[in-house]
Protein backbone atom coordinates (compact mmCIF):
# COMPACT_ATOMS: atom_id res chain seq x y z
CA UNK A 1 0.00 0.00 0.00
CA UNK A 2 1.29 3.63 -1.36
CA UNK A 3 2.33 5.56 2.06
CA UNK A 4 3.32 9.15 1.78
CA UNK A 5 5.78 11.15 4.16
CA UNK A 6 4.75 14.48 5.12
CA UNK A 7 7.98 16.91 6.71
CA UNK A 8 7.17 20.04 8.01
CA UNK A 9 10.33 21.44 9.21
CA UNK A 10 10.69 25.07 11.01
CA UNK A 11 14.30 25.66 10.29
CA UNK A 12 15.98 27.81 13.18
CA UNK A 13 19.68 26.89 12.13
CA UNK A 14 20.04 26.58 8.48
CA UNK A 15 23.90 25.21 8.71
CA UNK A 16 22.30 21.69 8.05
CA UNK A 17 19.90 22.46 5.38
CA UNK A 18 22.71 21.92 2.14
CA UNK A 19 24.23 18.30 3.24
CA UNK A 20 20.67 17.34 3.73
CA UNK A 21 19.59 18.58 0.69
CA UNK A 22 22.52 17.26 -1.17
CA UNK A 23 21.75 13.79 0.03
CA UNK A 24 18.99 12.83 1.23
CA UNK A 25 16.69 12.50 -1.67
CA UNK A 26 19.40 9.95 -2.39
CA UNK A 27 19.29 8.02 0.42
CA UNK A 28 15.33 7.66 0.47
CA UNK A 29 15.34 6.60 -3.46
CA UNK A 30 17.45 3.59 -2.12
CA UNK A 31 14.45 2.81 -0.32
CA UNK A 32 12.16 3.18 -3.17
CA UNK A 33 11.10 6.89 -2.13
CA UNK A 34 10.29 9.52 -4.85
CA UNK A 35 10.20 13.11 -3.71
CA UNK A 36 6.59 14.32 -4.82
CA UNK A 37 7.66 18.31 -3.23
CA UNK A 38 9.93 19.65 -1.00
CA UNK A 39 9.11 23.72 -1.29
CA UNK A 40 8.82 26.85 0.78
CA UNK A 41 6.29 27.92 -0.91
CA UNK A 42 3.57 27.32 1.58
CA UNK A 43 -0.03 29.26 0.73
CA UNK A 44 -2.18 28.79 3.73
CA UNK A 45 -5.89 28.39 2.13
CA UNK A 46 -7.92 28.18 5.46
CA UNK A 47 -6.83 28.06 8.96
CA UNK A 48 -4.65 29.88 11.18
CA UNK A 49 -0.74 30.43 9.36
CA UNK A 50 1.94 27.42 10.55
CA UNK A 51 4.67 28.29 11.64
CA UNK A 52 6.81 25.90 8.80
CA UNK A 53 10.06 27.01 6.68
CA UNK A 54 9.03 24.14 4.05
CA UNK A 55 7.47 20.94 3.98
CA UNK A 56 7.99 17.85 2.05
CA UNK A 57 6.14 14.85 0.47
CA UNK A 58 7.76 11.61 -0.03
CA UNK A 59 6.19 8.74 -2.02
CA UNK A 60 7.02 5.70 -0.91
CA UNK A 61 5.25 2.23 -2.15
CA UNK A 62 5.40 0.88 1.70
CA UNK A 63 5.10 1.58 5.28
CA UNK A 64 7.80 -0.93 5.79
CA UNK A 65 10.02 1.15 3.11
CA UNK A 66 9.59 4.52 4.49
CA UNK A 67 10.58 3.36 7.97
CA UNK A 68 13.71 1.65 6.52
CA UNK A 69 14.15 4.94 5.31
CA UNK A 70 13.71 6.69 8.31
CA UNK A 71 15.69 4.27 10.14
CA UNK A 72 18.50 3.95 7.97
CA UNK A 73 21.82 3.94 9.41
CA UNK A 74 23.04 6.42 6.70
CA UNK A 75 20.22 8.59 7.00
CA UNK A 76 20.65 9.02 10.90
CA UNK A 77 23.48 12.02 11.11
CA UNK A 78 21.20 13.78 8.42
CA UNK A 79 18.27 13.56 10.44
CA UNK A 80 20.42 14.84 13.35
CA UNK A 81 21.51 17.53 12.27
CA UNK A 82 18.19 18.45 10.70
CA UNK A 83 16.93 18.01 14.26
CA UNK A 84 19.53 20.32 15.90
CA UNK A 85 18.71 22.92 13.52
CA UNK A 86 14.95 23.00 13.07
CA UNK A 87 11.82 21.75 14.93
CA UNK A 88 10.13 19.02 12.76
CA UNK A 89 7.23 16.83 12.10
CA UNK A 90 7.05 13.38 10.47
CA UNK A 91 4.06 12.51 9.52
CA UNK A 92 3.22 9.07 7.79
CA UNK A 93 -0.25 8.89 5.99
CA UNK A 94 -1.44 6.06 3.66
CA UNK A 95 -3.36 5.87 0.41
CA UNK A 96 -6.87 5.33 1.90
CA UNK A 97 -10.40 7.24 2.12
CA UNK A 98 -11.35 7.16 5.80
CA UNK A 99 -15.01 7.56 4.75
CA UNK A 100 -14.52 5.06 2.27
CA UNK A 101 -16.13 6.69 -1.38
CA UNK A 102 -13.68 7.73 -2.57
CA UNK A 103 -13.52 4.57 -5.49
CA UNK A 104 -9.83 5.14 -6.46
CA UNK A 105 -8.49 5.08 -2.84
CA UNK A 106 -8.02 2.06 -0.60
CA UNK A 107 -10.75 1.43 1.99
CA UNK A 108 -8.99 1.79 5.77
CA UNK A 109 -8.21 -1.60 6.73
Amino acid sequence: MTVYLIAEVKVTDDAWIPDYAARVHEIAARHNGRYLSRSGNIEELEGEPTDVTLIALIQFPSREDALAFANDPEYAPFGAARKAGSVSHFRLIDDTDLAGSIPYLGKPG
